[in-house]
């Protein structure tokens, strides 16, 4: 079967949105602690922060949504969404900026998230865009005794990836740096790296503890426990895939090796496939 080429990106999702179906789509939510909650519906999962006078939400999903979103999270408080923190660029992640935005909430990512949403190939509105942007870490308060911090990592899914972390809740969203149960995607052409990767998820292995509730990019909410299992299959693919490499294998060859084999049932079944994950770490690890 041929390959679907790495130039291919959740980016191309945008373009595709005013095509697709959303109108079975069905918005559900699990409470995390009394603040904080993770919503799912179709694209990534959302973080929902509750403070003193506002509601926070980390990412949401496709535009057309927004509605059905907006109106879940009111069956969870009656404090407005004021705030939209985005943990990247992607159009699963940011695909309601716009409309958040023009409802009075406020848009804050890294600042690579902007650059790439404004170099993008399909233009975003000037609404969709960030417009407060940091470079490093920020953290809100949330006026309940609560805060949030946002934590730029290195390039790992896309150069612009940041972590959201609520110390109070004890809950952490790592976007698409964590794929629960499944293969992740490395957005190489967006900045996006095996090395940052592993790095990142090692990094979140020192923030969380076994008490930790995880919100990954996709998936199912996580433990510390389920992290450590992914961060051993990175670090156990990338070895493997670097030493073929090294030894003269081409990508091709390399992806007959079967060197995910462990894996494949229970992480290679969605969008990232066997053969794409070799890809990415073929391309990318140095």
């Amino acid at each position: 079967m041929k390959k679907i080429s790495l130039l291919f990106s959740f980016a191309c999702t945008l373009s595709l949105t005013a095509q697709r179906d959303f109108s079975d789509v069905e918005i559900t939510s699990e409470k995390l602690t009394d603040n904080t909650y993770v919503l799912f519906g179709s694209g990534g999962n959302i973080g929902l922060a509750i403070g003193e006078d506002a509601a926070y939400l980390i990412d949401d999903q496709f535009g057309p949504l927004t509605s059905k979103i907006v109106a879940h999270v009111k069956t969870l408080t009656d404090k407005p969404v004021r705030f939209v923190l985005n943990t990247h660029m992607h159009g699963d992640h940011t695909g309601g900026n716009e409309n958040l935005a023009k409802a009075g909430a406020l848009v804050i990512a890294h600042d690579n998230v902007r650059k790439r949403m404004l170099a993008a190939d399909e233009p975003n509105p000037a609404e969709a865009l960030p417009v407060v942007t940091f470079n490093d870490k920020m953290t809100l308060y949330l006026g309940n005794g609560n805060s949030v911090h946002a934590l730029h990592v290195d390039p790992a899914h896309t150069d612009g990836d940041t972590y959201y972390y609520f110390p109070e809740d004890n809950v952490i969203h790592m976007g698409d740096n964590f794929f629960s149960g499944r293969y992740p995607y490395i957005d190489l052409n967006s900045g996006g790296d095996i090395d940052g990767l592993i790095s990142n998820v090692t990094m979140a292995m020192g923030i969380v503890d076994d008490a930790t509730k995880i919100i990954p990019g996709h998936g199912a909410v996580a433990s510390k426990e389920d992290l450590e299992s992914y961060k051993n299959i990175l670090v156990t693919l990338r070895e493997r895939v670097k030493k073929a490499r090294n030894e003269g294998n081409s990508l091709e060859e390399t992806q007959k090796l079967a060197l995910s084999k462990e894996w494949d049932e229970t992480h290679g079944q969605g969008f990232i496939n066997a053969d794409r994950i070799v890809e990415f770490i073929y391309k990318s690890a140095d």
